[in-house]
């Protein structure tokens, strides 16, 4: 199957079953003071919950987001999906092009303070649920406040052999979305804080986990 074939097919899926899910949120308040906020807002997640929560998040704060997709025929496929859903999106990955994104996204996000980058923060290569530094660059170097979330459903596919065990909520599931307190970024940072700042967003986020998720 050609990626342009994909791409729709995999759209269309993924529109008609987001109209069956039924979204709830915990700790709401989170999102709300990040997008009352002057800074930026980074939406940090675990790349096996983007399913669940790319169209829901394009419909929060005006759907003013931007993303990242790697340069590979399934990043081409993904970036059509995304864009189509209203992302801006950027080209590269942790794997490959990965420094020229995250540049890229810190140029765009000062030239566009109010469009918030949405980042899956232990992909595109994994180890799962291990958040790379690159969102703390990112947060940093434009002033934004990163904000972690996380999603679950009362019934959904996992994909065990993906490296990142994407989750499919099944068609009608309760998908539960859950944000976590805030992580501001100053300016300067040793390389210390740095890594302070970065465990700190991987712990908030496995908080934000279901039981199962990562075992």
């Amino acid at each position: 199957m050609s990626t342009a074939l994909k791409a729709i097919g995999v759209y269309g899926l993924l529109r008609a079953l987001n109209l069956t899910w039924r979204y709830s949120e915990s700790g709401r308040e989170h999102l709300d003071a990040c997008l009352s906020s002057d800074s930026p807002t980074v939406v940090a997640f675990f790349h096996g919950h983007t399913v669940a929560l790319l169209q829901f998040m394009c419909r929060q704060g005006n759907g003013r987001w931007m993303s990242m997709c790697s340069k590979s025929a399934d990043g081409d496929a993904m970036a059509w999906i995304e864009q189509r859903l209203g992302l801006e999106v950027i080209r590269g990955s942790s794997g490959s092009g990965g420094l020229e994104a995250i540049v890229e996204m810190i140029r765009f996000v000062r030239a566009n303070p109010k469009i918030g980058p949405t980042l899956a923060v232990d992909g595109s290569r994994g180890p799962r649920g291990v958040v790379k530094g690159g969102v703390v660059s990112l947060a940093q170097r434009t002033g934004g406040t990163i904000l972690p979330i996380s999603a679950s459903a009362s019934r959904a596919h996992i994909f065990k052999r993906s490296w990142d065990q994407t989750m499919l909520p099944h068609p009608f599931a309760r998908v539960e979305v859950r944000y976590g307190e805030p992580l501001p970024v100053p300016a300067k940072l040793s390389a210390e804080q740095f890594e302070a700042i970065r465990s700190s967003l991987e712990s908030r986020l496995r908080q934000l986990e279901s039981p199962d998720s990562l075992r």
